[in-house]
């Protein structure tokens, strides 16, 4: 007797002959289990990049003359900084390094051009927001390679002066380059989306396979105060969460918060309606709890992956980083490390709010209408 013969002779194989049928008529299912792995691999395996390139800088050029372009050119040839502005002050430098325009700052003094032709050591400096120590230590590469590039070239040029450039690197908001100053305030956000998420995501499941769906549907609540009725008492989860983080963080990695804790609530709560949202449509396009599961998760990684919790999106391909703008919690990490951070406040802030409360309201419309087709 083969070993076929034996499998199918044996109690086991009709159970496992019900299963392989019931996986089959459960396409949604296997689908989730073989075709999201390998969509998975695809995109982060393309989208993931450690290496930080292509700074966006601005320019406070106060020399303006031929050398201190020329040590433009070697910074901007370096690959390590793109140079967006010139800008006409620090404050200038402060407020768009705040708001997250810039990451960082070049900064050549009046003097620069008369020290070099004195033959003293002529100095520049690169201001960088370093609450994404990635960023900084791409900063501290470019800036060195830069000096030496542009010092070979004055010693063998025209000028021939005997001491090298000091090209000097300033880190804003994390000076020591420490990294729970940069995870911690994002696992905040993480944190949120992670439970939110299979909060909700399990809700209109949860009432379907109880049998208490019709029990919903007949009462004389409407669809929108039922879908809003889900999910506040989370928002009061979602808060107690954020806070027992931001404690801890202070009290364990003393994580800085330099900004209006008001306005990081005010903000917050937007986040953490759209999260929920996230979780009831997902509810409602799944018929188990499983599915609704699997499906939280598929939504749950590209928000740690491509939101910038751990990887810089400015490394990113242009398409990972589209991705990631739509998603609620790339714009809240924004507004944790610049609330925390930096101490910014609603005018460097207010895009990144508007968009986190577009959309909780536009979520909400959404899980709203699909939960009406599914009744249909």
């Amino acid at each position: 007797m083969n070993l076929a013969t034996r499998i199918r002779s044996s109690p086991l194989w009709p159970m496992l002959w019900k299963e392989f049928i019931q996986m089959r008529r459960d396409r949604l299912t296997l689908a989730m289990m073989v075709v999201l792995p390998a969509i998975q691999l695809i995109l982060f395996g393309f989208a993931i990049r450690t290496e930080v390139r292509h700074l966006p800088t601005v320019v406070l050029d106060e020399s303006r003359t031929s050398e201190s372009r020329a040590l433009l050119d070697v910074m901007r040839n370096s690959g390590n900084f793109d140079l967006i502005a010139t800008v006409n002050s620090r404050d200038d430098i402060s407020r768009m390094i705040e708001r997250g325009a810039a990451a960082a700052a070049v900064v050549i003094p009046p003097d620069y051009m008369r020290e070099l032709r004195r033959g003293r050591t002529a100095q520049a400096q690169v201001i960088v927001d370093a609450a994404d120590p990635l960023s900084s230590q791409s900063a501290l590469s470019g800036a060195a390679l830069a000096g030496a590039a542009r010092t070979e070239a004055l010693l063998t040029g025209r000028l021939a002066v005997p001491v090298p450039l000091d090209v000097r690197v300033r880190p804003w908001y994390n000076p020591d380059l420490r990294s729970e100053v940069y995870i911690v305030p994002g696992l905040i956000g993480i944190l949120l989306s992670i439970t939110m998420i299979l909060i909700t995501s399990m809700a209109i499941v949860r009432e379907r396979e109880r049998g208490t769906l019709e029990q919903l549907i007949v009462t004389p609540i409407d669809k929108t105060s039922l879908m809003l009725g889900k999910i506040l008492p989370f928002v009061i989860v979602g808060y107690v969460q954020m806070s027992v983080v931001l404690f801890l963080g202070r009290i364990l990695f003393d994580v800085p918060i330099r900004g209006s804790i008001g306005l990081l609530y005010l903000i917050a709560g937007a986040f953490i309606i759209a999260n929920l949202a996230v979780g009831l449509v997902t509810s409602t396009l799944a018929q188990t709890q499983v599915q609704a599961m699997q499906m939280g998760f598929f939504f749950i990684m590209p928000n740690f992956l491509l939101s910038g919790f751990m990887f810089p999106r400015a490394a990113m391909p242009v398409a990972a980083q589209w991705i990631g703008a739509v998603l609620p919690l790339t714009y809240f990490l924004d507004v944790l490390r610049g609330i925390l951070l930096k101490g910014a406040g609603l005018s460097a802030l207010w895009p990144q709010m508007l968009a986190l409360f577009a959309f909780a309201a536009a979520l909400i419309a959404v899980s709203v209408r699909r939960f009406q087709k599914t009744l249909e």
